[in-house]
C-alpha cells in the first residue's frame, strides 16, 4: 500500500486533481470548475504559455531544440526502420501539445468512432461523440449539422494562403483527385485547405480556449512546474498525487477522484509508477504492485510519416532565403496590428485524405503539403527554398508499447511504437508516396520544383522502401496505451475509470482503442469534454 508521505509539503485538498494541462486536461478543468461548489486542482509539469512563439502560429517551426516547452522524447531503436531512434516531441507547457502543434482541426471519420463502440467503448460511437465535438467548437464559418460557432475552441480558415499551396491543389485537381472544403463535414475524402485552431490570427490552444476564461475562478488552482511522480493510494483507492516542484516534494489530496490527462506516453508511465501495470515489469523496476493490469502501456499506435522533399527557386517558398527574410520583416506590422499575413500560417496549410486503392471504404492516407523544406522534424536545416509533402497511413496495424525505463519518476518512458511491424502499413505508405510523386510531377510544379533532396524521380519500389526505412518518423499522433473497453483486459472502462482501483480515471488520447483517421488534437479535446460530463454525473 502506498500512503501519503508526511515528509512532503501539503499542497492542499481538492475534490478533483487533474494531472496534465494538455488538450483533454484543460477542457476537464474548465468544465468541472464551472460549478463553484467543486474545487479543482490542475497539475502541469511545464510552465505558463508565455513564449511568444507559442501564440504566433508560424512560431512552432522555430522552437529551438533545447526549448523547455517540449519533452523531446526519443523512441527505443526501431527494428523495421534500420534500428533508428526516432523523435517524439510532446508539449510541456499549459496547453500541452496543442501549444506546439500545427493547429490542424480534424476529427476523423464516423467509422472511426463506430469502430470504437463496436469493440466495447460503449457510448463512444459517432452519434455519441458528435455533440461533444460541437460543444467544444467555435467555428467562424458558422453552425450547421456538423459544426457549432459558440464553443470555446475557435476553429477558423487560415488568414493567409501561400501561393505554392494553390499549385499543390491545382496539381491534385489535374489528377482528378476530389476537392473537399470541409474535412469534418459529410465526407473526409479529398484535398483542400485545412481549418485550424486559431482565433484572430493567433493560436487557440486548449489553454487559450479553456484555461484563460477559467483562471479567475477561485475554485480552480493551476499549479505549474509540477512533475507528477505517482498517484497516492489507500489500499486500492486513489487519494491524491505526489509531485515535485524543483527539489521540493509535495502532495495534493483528492476527496473525489484523480484524473490522469498526461497523454499516450505519460499517463501509462504514471500508472506504472503508481503500481498499476504489468506485474513482472513493475517488480523489475522496483515498483510495488497495487493492481496487476497487463494492458497498461500496450496498444501504442501512431501515424508513421514519410516526406517527399524538393528544392525550389520560388520566392514564395518558406526557407533560409533573403526573400523570405524580407517578406517576414515587412509582414510583422500586419500580424501585430490585424492578425494577418505569413505569421498566421501553420505551414501545413493544405493537404487531404485519399484512398490508395478505389476499393477502400474510407481514405487510408493523409497528406500535409508544406511550402518549405521540413527535414527530420525541421531539425535538419537546409539553405534555400523548397517544398515538402508528408504522407501517413491513417489506420496503421502496427502496435507498440510504453514501458518504464526506470523506477525514477524523473526518467523518460521507454517508447516503442514498433513502426512497420505490420507490412500492410508499409504497402499503404508506398502507395501513398506514389500519389505524392504524381502530384509533384504535374506541370504546375515545373517552375517550382527543383532537385529532390533524397529519393530521385523514377526510383524503384525497392529504393522507395529503403528511403522509407531510412527517414520516416512520427507525425505526432500517439494513442491507445490506456485502452478503453468493456472487456476484462481493458485499462479503463467506457466511463474512463481505471479497472482494478477506485477513484482514478484516465482521459486523454491514451484511452482511444484505435487511432482515428487524422490529427488527434480535436479528438483529445472531445474526450476531455465527455470526461467532464462523466465526472459531473457522479457529483452528489
Amino acid at each position: 500500500m502506498t500512503t501519503i508521505d508526511t515528509a512532503r509539503e501539503n499542497a492542499g485538498e481538492f475534490d478533483y486533481v487533474i494531472v496534465g494541462a494538455g488538450s483533454a486536461g484543460c477542457a476537464i478543468a474548465n468544465r468541472l470548475s464551472a460549478d463553484p461548489t467543486v474545487r479543482v486542482c490542475l497539475l502541469e509539469s511545464g510552465g505558463r504559455d508565455k513564449d511568444p512563439l507559442i501564440h504566433a502560429p508560424i512560431g512552432f517551426a522555430f522552437y529551438p531544440d533545447w526549448s523547455p516547452i517540449n519533452w523531446r522524447f526519443d523512441t527505443v531503436p526501431q527494428k523495421h526502420l534500420n534500428n533508428r531512434v526516432c523523435y517524439q516531441p510532446r508539449g510541456r507547457v499549459l496547453g500541452g501539445s496543442s501549444s506546439i502543434n500545427a493547429m490542424i482541426y480534424i476529427r476523423g471519420t464516423k467509422a472511426d468512432y463506430d469502430r470504437w463502440a463496436a469493440h466495447g467503448a460503449h457510448g463512444w460511437g459517432w452519434d455519441d461523440v458528435l455533440p461533444y465535438f460541437k460543444r467544444a467548437e467555435g467555428n467562424t464559418r458558422g453552425a450547421d449539422e456538423y459544426h457549432n460557432d459558440q464553443g470555446p475552441l475557435t476553429v477558423s480558415d487560415l488568414r493567409y494562403n501561400n501561393p505554392l499551396c494553390g499549385a499543390f491543389l491545382e496539381s491534385a485537381k489535374e489528377l482528378q483527385l476530389p476537392s473537399n472544403h470541409d474535412f469534418n463535414g459529410a465526407k473526409q475524402e479529398g484535398v483542400g485547405y485545412y481549418q485550424v485552431t486559431q482565433r484572430d490570427g493567433r493560436r487557440c490552444s486548449a489553454a487559450v480556449a479553456y484555461l484563460e476564461p477559467a483562471k479567475p475562478r477561485a475554485n480552480l488552482s493551476i499549479i505549474t512546474d509540477a512533475h507528477a511522480e505517482r498517484v497516492v493510494f489507500e489500499g486500492t483507492r486513489a487519494k491524491g498525487v505526489d509531485f515535485r516542484q524543483g527539489k521540493t516534494g509535495k502532495t495534493v489530496a483528492a476527496r473525489c477522484e484523480v484524473i490522469l490527462s498526461s497523454g499516450a506516453f505519460q499517463s501509462p508511465q504514471l500508472l506504472m509508477l503508481s503500481g498499476i501495470g504489468p506485474g513482472a515489469h513493475l517488480r523489475e523496476m522496483g515498483v510495488e504492485v497495487i493492481a496487476e493490469r497487463n494492458a497498461v502501456g500496450e496498444n501504442l499506435q501512431d501515424h508513421l510519416d514519410w516526406t517527399a522533399l524538393y528544392r525550389s527557386p520560388s520566392p514564395d517558398s518558406v526557407g533560409m532565403t533573403w526573400s523570405m527574410a524580407a517578406r517576414f520583416f515587412s509582414s510583422l506590422s500586419a500580424y501585430r496590428n490585424r492578425g494577418e499575413g505569413p505569421y498566421t500560417s501553420n505551414l501545413a496549410e493544405c493537404g487531404g485524405f485519399l484512398k490508395t486503392d478505389p476499393s477502400e471504404a474510407e481514405p487510408d492516407v493523409q497528406l500535409h503539403f508544406v511550402p518549405g523544406l521540413v527535414d527530420d522534424h525541421g531539425r535538419k536545416k537546409h539553405g534555400g527554398g523548397g517544398v515538402s509533402c508528408h504522407v501517413c497511413v491513417l489506420r496503421p496495424k502496427s502496435r507498440g508499447d510504453v514501458r518504464l525505463s526506470s523506477g525514477d519518476p524523473m526518467a523518460p518512458p521507454a517508447i516503442n511504437p514498433n513502426f512497420l511491424s505490420d507490412e500492410d502499413d508499409l504497402h499503404r505508405l508506398v502507395r501513398g508516396a506514389r500519389i505524392v510523386e504524381r502530384i509533384f510531377a504535374s506541370p504546375k510544379f515545373d517552375a517550382i520544383k527543383g532537385k529532390a533532396l533524397y529519393l530521385q524521380e523514377g526510383a524503384s519500389d525497392e529504393e522507395l522502401i529503403a528511403d522509407i526505412r531510412a527517414r520516416s518518423d512520427t507525425i505526432y499522433h500517439p494513442v491507445g496505451t490506456c485502452r478503453m473497453g468493456a472487456d476484462a483486459d481493458a485499462v479503463v472502462d467506457p466511463q474512463l475509470r481505471v479497472n482494478g482501483v477506485e477513484n482514478l480515471r484516465v482521459a486523454d488520447a491514451s484511452v482511444m482503442p484505435f487511432l482515428v483517421s487524422g490529427n488527434t488534437n480535436a479528438p483529445s479535446i472531445m474526450i476531455g469534454e465527455k470526461a467532464a460530463d462523466l465526472l459531473k454525473s457522479t457529483i452528489r
